[in-house]
């Protein structure tokens, strides 16, 4: 049996929300799973994730391969880098403190950078709402009337 870290479609028409689940590759898209190992909800800005770095690592080192989203969103979350430092570890480069240290230097780094895109967003939106939120005047034919009688 060969194992498939993978999406699960949930959420209505055009509102999805997915389930990050380990299934068996012969298995359907919505069909039996594993174990569910997180969330994804494509629609906030920035995408929101919810997921257990523990399980995932375990099911990586178990031989599961991700399909190309979950790839990004593993590497987003910092698991495939974990992974890689640890396969350091394994082959004698640093010890686990070296490891864990840059994984937690990277993770306030990254942290940083997530919460600097959804302060953005937050911006923006706000200025759009105060920019679209005034309706421009309506030209009625009284007020066409009159202007062109001024202009005559």
């Amino acid at each position: 049996m060969s194992a498939k870290i993978r999406l699960q479609r949930h959420g209505s028409k055009k509102r999805p929300f997915y389930f990050i689940v380990v299934a068996d590759s012969r298995s359907p898209r919505d069909g039996k799973f594993i174990q569910k190992l997180g969330t994804y909800n494509p629609l906030t800005v920035p995408a929101t994730i919810q997921l257990d770095r523990q399980k995932a690592l375990e099911w990586l080192n178990k031989g599961a391969t991700p399909t190309d989203t979950v790839r990004r969103i593993l590497s987003f979350k910092g698991v495939l880098y974990l992974k890689h430092l640890l396969r350091g570890v394994t082959l004698g480069l640093f010890d686990e403190a070296t490891a864990m240290e840059k994984f937690t230097k990277w993770s306030a780094e990254h942290e940083a950078h997530v919460r600097k895109r959804q302060e953005e967003a937050h911006r923006q939106k706000r200025a759009r709402r105060t920019v679209g939120g005034r309706r421009p005047e309506r030209r009625t034919e009284e007020k066409a009337e009159g202007e062109s009688s001024a202009e005559g």
